[in-house]
């Protein structure tokens, strides 16, 4: 039985997970329109998430000690330029990302 237990958990993880990501489309299928509060969390919540992951990600950033938060600076403007131009979030995620990586590494 030890043998199978690593296997029954990715199983069970695995279920629940789908069943997570599919329900509201099970529940929400029948109906004709969507309650309002889910249309509204679909509006609101994407935006929400961004802005939270954004100040998680510059809470650390210590601008009284050289560099002085410059790396995070640019690579910040570089995503919201390049949203702004290109109005694609995952375009913009990635190369933001990548210029951060790249000032990281070599500067």
């Amino acid at each position: 039985m030890n043998n199978y237990f690593p296997l029954l958990q990715i199983i069970t993880i695995s279920l629940v997970t789908m069943l997570v990501r599919f329900s509201p489309f099970l529940i929400f299928n029948k109906q004709e329109k969507l309650p309002e509060i889910i249309s509204y969390l679909g509006k609101v919540l994407p935006t929400a998430i961004m802005a939270m992951l954004v100040v998680y990600c510059l809470k650390d950033v210590n601008i009284t000690v050289f560099p002085y938060g410059l790396k995070e600076l640019i690579a910040v403007l570089v995503v919201s330029l390049l949203h702004i131009y290109k109005r694609n979030t995952l375009l913009s995620i990635v190369c933001g990302t990548i210029c951060y990586m790249l000032l990281i590494q070599l500067f």
